[in-house]
């Protein structure tokens, strides 16, 4: 995984979060150079993904904004094409399993220590308090470095 000092995606998208995208929104939008799309369509497709699903605490947004990204570069339009649709899915498993590697789960809630179900659908404000105590803006530097290694082994096709 490639940290935050060795990673332009990793600090954009640290930046973004910090300037109140959604985790999921932060990491996608990171890679927006690699997209044939303006940037606030980008953000409207990623921004469902916050919170772990529209703060349901379900998959890290962070993961979610990832495995986009690996859909936009790598994902399969086929839907019979079988090797395609197995080798994204190794993808997907493999960068998830990167992600757990360093934080013990890819689960919104078991990442920020709450407990069972669904939040309530209003967004937290981001004050300096939320900044403090969530781990969002790192985790959205390291899951833009998971990607961004990736990306370097791996040169999508064009």
């Amino acid at each position: 995984m490639k940290t935050e000092e060795e990673s332009k995606y990793a600090k954009e998208a640290k930046r973004l979060f910090m300037e109140g995208y959604n985790c999921s929104q932060s990491v996608f939008l990171a890679f927006q150079d690699y997209y044939e799309m303006d940037f606030e369509t980008a953000a409207k497709i990623s921004s469902s993904f916050g919170g772990g699903m529209g703060r349901l605490r379900e998959v890290c947004g962070c993961v979610s904004g990832m495995f986009m990204a690996a859909g936009y570069l790598y994902g399969y339009g086929d839907p019979k094409d079988y090797e395609a649709k197995k080798e994204h899915y190794q993808r997907i498993q493999h960068l998830a399993e990167q992600f757990r590697k360093e934080n013990g789960s890819i689960v919104c809630r078991d990442l920020l220590g709450l407990g069972k179900g669904k939040d309530d659908p209003e967004p937290s404000h981001r004050t300096e308090a939320y900044y403090k105590k969530r781990p969002c803006p790192n985790l959205a530097a390291m899951a833009a470095g998971i990607f961004h290694q990736y990306l370097e082994e791996h040169p999508p096709k064009k």
